[in-house]
């Protein structure tokens, strides 16, 4: 462990996750330690173009005796490399070998026994799937679930036919750029330059708009079609999100109290159907990453998962 780009207490390592078509791939795993050992660990995962930067969330899991790491994925963040395409993949199972190697080091190198997943919006996706495929190994105690990303905020037709037809051309041509614009809304309301109070490397999270690619598309519909198929997630699952959703295009004050990037009915709807125990918690004022929204709905969040936590991770 080296000294991460957030100073100390936050040290990073490196993950050598092999090669792609691309080149070298690596992974980040960042560390920040509570105060004395207890055995308990969290284990953060991000969404899509996004990074780990949420100081306060591991503030807040260090106060309650929590070793803090947090993984930035493949071509995310830390991890992306000058020949990469960057938050790309072909299927969210690229990402499982540094989530196993990840909790490996957490529970064999560092001593824990007792580990939490918590996860944001397509972090929930990846994660979720990859705890449906390592149930039964008990290698994670419980999974936190922040706005996942469960089904495309999209009119039927084209989350289901035109998906179809994206599909068909990410098999051909994976790196082909859609004509699709995502609002940048949503991030400007969370970076301090624009309407928001969180600073954050807008190299590594950008407000703007990003190209988005045929072949991730696919993974992300194939995935989405694995989940409402069922999962059996065997350990209690936290779901927290906002109580409504914006639809608008343009900026309104609204973004600010509300999900700006997905449909909560969707995530409402789909949760259940993840494990055997899941607990769904709607939160007024939340925004897309609830753990950033403004107060009082942030302590809201908190508090939920602190009792959460204190039932089901004791």
């Amino acid at each position: 462990m080296e000294t991460d780009v957030l100073g100390a207490p936050y040290e990073s390592r490196t993950l050598p996750m092999g090669h792609d078509d691309e080149g070298e791939v690596v992974a980040t795993l960042v560390r920040r330690r509570a105060g004395s050992p207890t055995g308990r660990a969290v284990l953060y995962v991000h969404g899509w173009m996004d990074y780990f930067f949420q100081t306060n969330l591991a503030d807040h899991y260090v106060e309650r005796g929590y070793d803090f790491y947090a993984l930035d994925l493949r071509k995310y963040g830390r991890s992306i490399r000058q020949h990469q395409t960057p938050y790309f993949c072909r299927s969210v199972t690229e990402y499982f070998p540094e989530l196993d190697e990840a909790v490996r080091i957490i529970r064999h190198e560092d001593g824990h026994d007792n580990v939490l997943v918590n996860a944001h919006s397509t972090g929930c996706l990846i994660t979720a799937l990859w705890a449906h495929r390592h149930r039964g190994e008990g290698l994670v105690q419980g999974l936190y679930f922040n706005s996942p990303f469960l089904d495309l905020n999209a009119p039927w037709v084209a989350r289901n036919t035109l998906a179809d037809a994206v599909g068909l051309l990410a098999l051909r041509r994976p790196l082909a750029v859609l004509p699709l614009n995502l609002p940048s809304n949503y991030g400007l309301s969370l970076h301090r330059d624009y309407h928001g109070s969180w600073d954050f490397s807008l190299d590594w999270k950008p407000v703007g708009r990003v190209a988005i690619r045929a072949g991730w598309l696919r993974a992300v519909h194939v995935a989405h079609r694995r989940v409402r198929a069922g999962l059996e997630i065997d350990v209690p699952v936290l779901v927290q999100c906002s109580t409504a959703s914006y639809r608008g295009r343009s900026w309104s004050e609204e973004i600010l109290r509300t999900d700006a990037v997905l449909d909560v009915e969707h995530i409402a709807r789909w949760s259940p159907g993840i494990g055997r125990h899941v607990t769904i918690v709607r939160i007024e004022g939340a925004i897309h990453d609830v753990v950033l929204s403004p107060e009082p709905a942030r302590k809201t969040a908190l508090t939920e998962l602190d009792r959460w936590l204190d039932t089901y991770l004791p």
